[in-house]
């Protein structure tokens, strides 16, 4: 039995030439192999993002979501649109109910790096209060007490109330589907016609924060809302502030945007990843 679950694992993860062959695109593995064995395989995925997701921006040819398309033999809902930041999700998730009710499998949300370009404040996950409770401890008699309760801070003008504005609506709406979150990648410039100037990650925003604190915070959202996240800003290893890296983004002047190589890096990383997790929660 041993000799035959290490020949499988052999078989998956050892590269295979012919398929490497015949569809660059796939991750260098035997990809029919793992698609056989992974729990996203067939699924229906909506797609929640911003410029990197949307299909209608160009520096890629072909999204990251594209690349699971064809892996997974997945179909795609997409609704990321450039510029947007958290306090869209909502809209994008009312967008998805009404063309496909419930008839999807799986959410995957890649939001934030537009919330520190904005300026926006981090804010705060909770407030407090003190309230007056009843309890009964084994053997005690039943007392009122005054504990300090703590409420989702639902602040539409900060980042952590974005994210308890989204994840609420998405529990509510969404009880038995897999929301999957994915955290921003490393950014460095971007330069638009003069017209839009965005400095890159070394610098601290108009809020005198880095991006680091607001992919700290997306990472936080799985302690507070029981969601899983997935640190693709560190697993892709997408690095633009080091000019040997600058292959895998649009151009030299758009250090913000991966092109067709770092996609497909982004979705090897996503394969792999979400083969941990389960996509149909019944």
């Amino acid at each position: 039995m041993k000799t035959r679950i290490i020949s499988f694992i052999a078989m998956c993860l050892f590269p295979t030439l012919g398929i490497m062959a015949q569809a660059p695109g796939y991750p260098g593995y035997n990809i029919e192999a793992l698609r056989e064995i992974h729990p996203w395989q067939f699924a229906r995925i909506a797609y929640f993002g911003d410029s990197i997701t949307d299909p209608d921006n160009h520096a890629s040819k072909t999204k990251y979501w594209k690349y699971l398309e064809e892996w997974l033999h997945a179909t795609s809902y997409v609704y990321g649109v450039s510029g947007r930041q958290w306090d869209d999700v909502p809209n994008q998730a009312d967008s998805l109910y009404k063309q496909h009710g419930n008839e999807f499998d799986a959410i995957l949300i890649f939001m934030g790096t537009n919330d520190y370009y904005a300026d926006l404040p981090i804010g705060i996950w909770y407030t407090e209060t003190k309230e007056q409770t009843t309890v009964k401890r084994w053997g005690q008699p039943k007392q009122v007490v005054t504990r300090t309760r703590r409420h989702f801070d639902y602040n539409q003008k900060t980042l952590k109330g974005r994210i308890n504005i989204a994840m609420k609506k998405l529990k509510t709406m969404y009880p038995d589907k897999q929301v999957v979150i994915l955290t921003p990648l490393h950014r460095a410039l971007f330069t638009h016609k003069d017209r839009n100037i965005q400095i890159d990650e070394s610098y601290q925003n108009g809020a005198g924060l880095y991006l680091d604190k607001y992919v700290k915070a997306i990472k936080e959202t799985q302690e507070v809302w029981a969601v899983p996240v997935i640190d693709l800003g560190s697993l892709s290893g997408l690095f633009p502030l080091i000019k040997e890296q600058a292959k895998k983004f649009n151009a030299p002047d758009d250090l913000l945007h991966p092109n067709d190589y770092g996609h497909r890096i982004m979705a090897q990383t996503l394969f792999f990843q979400l083969l941990g997790l389960p996509c149909r929660l019944n």
